[in-house]
């Protein structure tokens, strides 16, 4: 019985172990967005971008808030290959204006580690 359980033990040992590892290497390999809230006001959602893992091609026709969760820089890039480096730092809050009409942008984390932001767009214009 005593070698039944220590045999028991150290395959569920052994399993756990080999659990870890295949999870640290399927970590997120991509950006994700989360909404928090949207009505007719405000939209807000949180951004993780990951280095090597631009969101695509899109647009913002209101202006937004950015709280940066994370310090880091981004690099907004047109469709024209533009380059607007922002560089951001933790808990801090950034203004940026609406896009031009007809106008796309990709973020693109310009770091090493994850960027975290909260995202709060202006639906309407007073």
């Amino acid at each position: 019985m005593r070698m039944s359980l220590n045999r028991t033990l150290a395959l569920t040992a052994a399993a756990l172990s080999l659990f870890a590892a295949v999870r640290a290497q399927t970590t997120a390999t991509a950006s994700t967005r989360t909404d928090q809230l949207q009505n007719d006001t405000v939209k807000v959602w949180r951004t993780t971008v990951l280095p090597d893992a631009p969101l695509t091609l899109h647009r913002h026709d209101h202006p937004r808030v950015i709280v940066a969760l994370t310090d880091g820089s981004m690099d907004l890039l047109d469709a024209n290959g533009t380059h607007d480096l922002h560089v951001w730092q933790k808990d801090h809050a950034y203004w940026l204006p609406a896009m031009a009409p007809g106008a796309m942008h990709k973020d693109v984390n310009a770091g090493g580690k994850p960027l975290e932001v909260m995202v709060i767009e202006l639906e309407k214009e007073n």
